[in-house]
């Protein structure tokens, strides 16, 4: 459906889903995804277009993350740079992309539309999009609020779906690769793991933080704002989830200044890990070096289809085929 080599796709990523990254992605077989909303305007998004395409000739597609806040960006002029840029493949996160589908399906545009539970993906497929990429409480961002993880979510949606599912959420291997398709995932969607790769636009020594933090070197935030975030453990969100703990909690005015997309933004670029909210999810714990994008999809890759070998050969040997 998506013209791919590699069922893996690069998730949109704020600050990070930039030329230099999808393209490198798109280059090795998997779908590399530009994020709309990186760019300060919908013209910086064309121009950030054309820039991907002079660096590769793969598919790629664009993140547009639909967000509920008092000050919208423009979405509708988002989605004309898409449509005008002769972009095919969207994927739509956050709120509802129904307002949208019908002009997306008109220019031949597919969509993916990340979900956290099999409520909102039934919705979506109802509404009209292609693929449904399914994110476990592991990952990365938001994670919605009801906590329920991978190993659940992807065959309750696979059995609810008539449509494609992506897993997303904790895959940055083969075995997490084999595991989403012996779930009944078609394919993979992978935000931190691509964080750690020579492509992606951010200072080495947040690679190097990445690499070297465990499975629990996250922190939720939002929590108690019924907007739950995961993100790396540092002394910003620290912050953050002392100031809800408080008595009383807290309102979002109270932490705006701690969470700020800019700060991120700027600690990203500067290398400075207490400097912001830096989104990562917990497959942190399974990373352990910077590879390109190449060699890391071609190692997923060939590891995925060993470990599935593997696993039919158990069955072969106390004779779970002949039965």
């Amino acid at each position: 459906m998506l013209g791919i080599r590699y069922p893996v796709i690069q998730g949109g990523m704020q600050w990070i889903g930039k030329a230099e990254l999808a393209s490198a992605v798109s280059n090795a077989g998997g779908l590399g995804v530009l994020t709309a909303l990186t760019q300060p305007t919908p013209a910086h998004l064309a121009r950030e277009i054309e820039r991907c395409r002079s660096m590769t000739d793969r598919p790629f597609g664009v993140n547009l993350t639909i967000l509920p806040t008092a000050s919208a960006p423009p979405y509708e002029e988002y989605v004309d740079a898409i449509i005008d840029a002769g972009v095919k493949i969207v994927e739509t996160a956050g709120s509802s992309p129904k307002a949208f589908i019908e002009r997306f399906k008109r220019h031949k545009v597919t969509i993916v539309h990340k979900c956290t539970s099999v409520r909102h993906a039934v919705s979506a497929e109802r509404a009209g999009v292609d693929i449904i990429s399914i994110d476990g409480f592991e990952c990365a961002g938001h994670p919605g609020e009801d906590d329920v993880p991978g190993l659940i979510l992807i065959p309750l949606a696979t059995r609810a779906l008539t449509i494609p599912v992506v897993a997303s959420g904790g895959i940055g291997d083969g075995r997490g690769m084999a595991a989403a398709l012996a779930l009944g995932a078609e394919g993979i969607n992978m935000g931190t793991r691509f964080v750690c790769t020579q492509e992606a636009p951010i200072h080495d020594d947040l690679k190097r933080a990445l690499v070297a933090a465990t499975e629990n070197d996250t922190n939720l935030i939002f929590r108690t704002l019924g907007n739950t975030a995961r993100v790396f453990r540092n002394s910003v969100s620290d912050e953050v989830i002392a100031l809800e703990r408080q008595p009383g909690g807290c309102k979002f005015e109270d932490i705006r200044h701690l969470v700020i997309g800019t700060r991120g933004r700027d600690a990203w670029i500067s290398g400075d890990s207490d400097g912001g909210v830096l989104t990562a999810g917990m497959v942190m714990g399974l990373i352990d070096d910077v590879p390109t994008c190449a060699q890391l999809i071609e190692r997923i890759v060939l590891e995925c289809s060993t470990r599935l070998r593997e696993s039919l050969s158990l069955l072969d040997t106390c004779g779970g085929r002949n039965e």
